[in-house]
C-alpha cells in the first residue's frame, strides 16, 4: 500500500512540475473590426497562429471576429491581441 501511494504521489508531482496537470485549453472571440476585405482574415489567422500555445483559429470576415482555442499556460489573451495588433488589425475580446 506504501509502495502504491509513493507511486501515485510522485507520478502527480512530476505532472505538477511539467505543467501538464496545470494547462487548459480556453476559447475566445476577438472582435477584429479594421478587417476590411475578404483577405484580411488570412493575415490575422497567420498571425494567431503564429502565437506559441494555439491550437486552433477561425477568423471570419463577416461578423469580423477571430475564434481562438489556446492553452492557457502558453499564451494568453493579452499575446493573442499583440498579435493582430501588429499584424496591422487591433482587437478586442468580445
Amino acid at each position: 500500500m506504501l509502495k502504491r501511494s509513493l507511486a501515485v504521489g510522485t507520478a502527480l508531482a512530476i505532472a505538477a512540475l511539467s505543467g501538464t496537470a496545470l494547462a487548459t485549453d480556453k476559447t475566445v472571440t476577438l472582435n477584429v473590426p479594421g478587417m476590411t476585405c475578404s483577405a484580411c482574415p488570412i493575415t490575422v489567422k497567420k498571425a494567431l497562429q503564429g502565437v506559441n500555445g494555439v491550437e486552433k483559429v477561425a477568423v471570419a470576415f463577416e461578423p469580423r471576429q477571430a475564434v481562438v482555442t489556446f492553452d492557457d499556460a502558453k499564451t494568453s489573451v493579452d499575446k493573442l491581441r499583440e498579435a493582430t495588433a501588429n499584424a496591422g488589425y487591433p482587437s478586442t475580446l468580445k
